[in-house]
């Protein structure tokens, strides 16, 4: 077998249904495998994999083991030459799986391979791509510098500036969110350290892989909606978080380092003070208008009860999709792509082609009945359904 897909959930039961049926559709011309493995869902996420999908592979932990544990049962169990770690909360397009296979096999000494990801509205994921966080590098990530002095090799460093995001190159720290490499290699390298604190076991097996000789790579050529991107919200809880990751990166790698705890410390106290002063967020108001890309007329004319707004359905068989999309760049729009006439690559290659900051989408995936997206890589998304 070529390919073992390893999708770890943990209560994202309508995410997990559009993620699977994308890699399905992104296999179909590969000897390859789904496994699901779910870390004790409460939201009927087994229910659903075992009535929809009963020839994945489905493991049920009976406890949330968290997702260096989670990922590592799923791959002792995979039989495939190569395995991906993907995200339930992600798409991919039809044919990366045979891009980033056929890429990986040209490869001499491949460590991991990684793919360009964006969020739910377009916006290129800068942690697709980065470099070792020495305690200079986590102090310039953590206080934005790298934003400040974008063009300074000093300072951009965390999100491997170096390579930019249309450029395919070798990188040395990869995101969990997608990872392909060689099964052998993982088991090799004994997989996710499961000590690991949250935000450090993707930059742990990163580095060990270099510390093997081997390749990371960083692989513009395929692009994977990722809806819930790393928070841009640098509160206390994330800056405590975050100096647990690189504490135990340290001790583990290097020698702890005096230097990062203390400045840590001044931002875990500038965020906790600046958060004293936030108001609670404002909910955002409703789109001007919403726009249906498909050639159901039927749910066309159910949407506007269902969303509470005027829907215009756009028939895909009269209608030149990119260039009426192009009309909508500026005014407060939400696109839904109906996936059952638009491939999940065109959803895809369309939320990219229109990113703008007026401009929302959702997808209606086939053989289901929701609605799905996300307005911000803050939060968890939404779902609408539709009886």
């Amino acid at each position: 077998m070529q390919l073992s897909v390893i999708i770890l959930n943990y209560n994202v039961r309508y995410f997990l249904e559009q993620c699977v049926l994308s890699v399905q559709d992104a296999i179909s011309t590969i000897d390859a495998e789904i496994i699901v493995v779910d870390n004790n869902s409460t939201d009927e996420s087994c229910l659903m994999m075992k009535s929809k999908f009963p020839n994945v592979k489905l493991i049920e932990n009976n406890v949330n083991f968290g997702f260096p544990k989670g990922n590592n049962i799923g791959v002792e169990q995979a039989s495939g030459k190569y395995i991906c770690i993907l995200n339930p909360d992600t798409v991919v397009a039809e044919d990366t799986f045979v891009k980033i296979l056929a890429f990986a096999e040209r490869q001499i000494n491949l460590g991991i391979v990684g793919c360009r990801l964006i969020d739910g509205r377009g916006n290129f994921l800068p942690e697709s791509k980065r470099g070792i966080p020495t305690p200079w590098v986590a102090f310039t990530k953590v206080f934005g510098l790298y934003k400040v002095f974008q063009n300074s090799k000093l300072f951009n460093q965390y999100y491997a500036q170096h390579i930019k995001e249309n450029q395919t190159g070798k990188v040395e720290i990869l995101v969990g969110a997608f990872m392909l490499m060689q099964r052998d290699l993982y088991l090799d390298a004994e997989g996710f350290d499961e000590k690991c604190f949250m935000y450090a076991d993707d930059i742990d097996l990163s580095y060990r892989m270099l510390l093997k000789n081997k390749s990371n790579f960083y692989f513009h050529e395929t692009t994977v909606l990722h809806y819930k991107g790393e928070s841009t919200v640098k509160d206390e809880k994330y800056m405590k978080r975050f100096q647990e990751a690189m504490h135990f990166f340290y001790q583990k790698h290097f020698k702890k380092s005096w230097f990062f705890e203390f400045f840590i410390q001044i931002g875990i106290f500038f965020f906790s003070f600046i958060k004293m002063f936030q108001g609670k967020t404002k909910p955002k108001p409703l789109p001007e208008s919403i726009v249906f890309y498909s050639s159901n007329k039927n749910l066309s004319e159910k949407l506007p009860s269902i969303l509470k707004n005027k829907v215009l359905f756009l028939d895909l068989k009269k209608e030149k999709m990119v260039n009426s999309c192009l009309n909508f760049k500026g005014k407060k729009t939400e696109i839904i792509l109906d996936n059952h006439y638009v491939s999940f690559k065109k959803c895809i290659k369309i939320i990219e082609t229109l990113r703008d900051k007026n401009i929302t989408f959702k997808i209606f995936p086939k053989n289901t009945n929701f609605i799905i997206g996300s307005n911000s890589r803050n939060d968890r998304g939404q779902i609408i359904k539709i009886e």
